[in-house]
């Protein structure tokens, strides 16, 4: 099961990877992707064991962000291929069956590549400009996100979209009206100054949706 809320791990200037990953399933976070850009495997290695370890003592979902390798050896759900980096299916060859599997989407032939790849969702955006990513694609707001999910019931295709990019509270109720099934977040939860309060809005959000 897909989640509705994906924590995306960043550092800041006074938590590490790690220390941000904890708070965040402190906070009630199920789904935790570790992103830890421009590195190695190798390097890469020491923050998912020790991210395993925490997601696992919470019962929280770990998704590795462009390492399907890593993700592989500390034995997470899942794996996250960016738009520039390695396809769903590569990934797929390196974790074999039973991963979760994600790629970010930035147009409709990226979605469409992506379910060919048999992925689990997709990560769809930037929504809005943000800080946490270098070399942007462009931004798609409200109204591009909306029309690739209405491009996505015309050809009859469901996979879960997930909305990134820059996601603020407010923001999440006019992309569930147009068909969002979550979002993915960083420093909404990193920087809220009540984080559990934060991630229980917006688990109530998608809950209230659900029949």
């Amino acid at each position: 099961m897909i989640s509705n809320l994906h924590y995306i791990s960043q550092q800041t200037n006074s938590a590490d990877h790690t220390d941000n990953i904890k708070a965040a399933c402190d906070a009630g976070c199920k789904w935790i992707q570790l992103r830890i850009k421009h590195s190695s495997a190798e390097a890469v290695m020491p923050a998912a064991l020790a991210a395993k370890k925490i997601c696992d003592a919470y019962q929280a979902k770990l998704i590795i962000n462009d390492y399907p390798q890593v993700a592989k050896a500390v034995e997470a759900h899942g794996v996250h291929v960016g738009k520039n980096d390695m396809t769903v299916a590569a990934a797929r060859a390196i974790t074999g069956p039973g991963f979760i599997i994600g790629g970010t989407a930035n147009t409709l032939a990226d979605i469409l590549q992506h379910v060919k790849d048999e992925a689990s969702y997709v990560g769809v955006g930037p929504y809005r400009f943000t800080t946490t990513k270098q070399h942007l694609s462009p931004i798609l707001g409200l109204e591009g996100i909306a029309h690739i999910i209405q491009q996505l019931k015309a050809l009859g295709i469901s996979i879960p979209v997930i909305a990134i990019g820059g996601i603020l509270q407010e923001d999440i109720p006019a992309l569930q009206a147009a068909g969002v099934y979550g979002v993915a977040v960083s420093g909404l939860i990193t920087q809220a100054a009540n984080k559990q309060q934060m991630v229980r809005n917006i688990y109530e959000m998608f809950d209230s949706l659900k029949v």
